[in-house]
């Protein structure tokens, strides 16, 4: 975060020694320490706050984006119902115009297989 070096630390440090004095310098350090806790805290709860944010953002967006392809799903499927109501309607329409159809002659011709007879089993 900040670029201080331990020679720019060391030299802060003997500086508050002479100005603060020996007697209150553990006072100030602990006061220090509280100060530079709270503001940790504070900046952590403010990065959980910003990426909560980017969370709901990227939720709003993925919303979105499933609707628009739900939305195209839904088209797509109306589509193709069209396309098969076009096709039963032709399919019928040839089915009706068409003459009856007689049975092909092969089915008529071929007899049905006689049954085997049993073969004789004994003990």
């Amino acid at each position: 975060m900040f670029d201080i070096a331990w020679s720019e630390l060391a030299l802060i440090g003997g500086v508050a020694l002479v100005v603060i004095g020996p007697k209150d310098m553990p006072r100030v350090m602990r006061a220090m320490g509280r100060w530079t806790r709270k503001a940790r805290l504070l900046a952590g709860e403010f990065q959980r706050g910003i990426d909560e944010m980017m969370r709901e953002s990227e939720l709003a967006e993925m919303k979105r984006q499933v609707q628009e392809v739900n939305a195209e799903a839904m088209r797509q499927q109306a589509d193709i119902r069209q396309d098969m109501h076009g096709l039963e309607q032709d399919l019928h329409a040839a089915a009706a115009s068409a003459p009856p159809s007689a049975p092909s002659p092969a089915a008529e011709e071929a007899p049905p297989p006689a049954p085997k007879a049993p073969e004789d089993v004994t003990p």
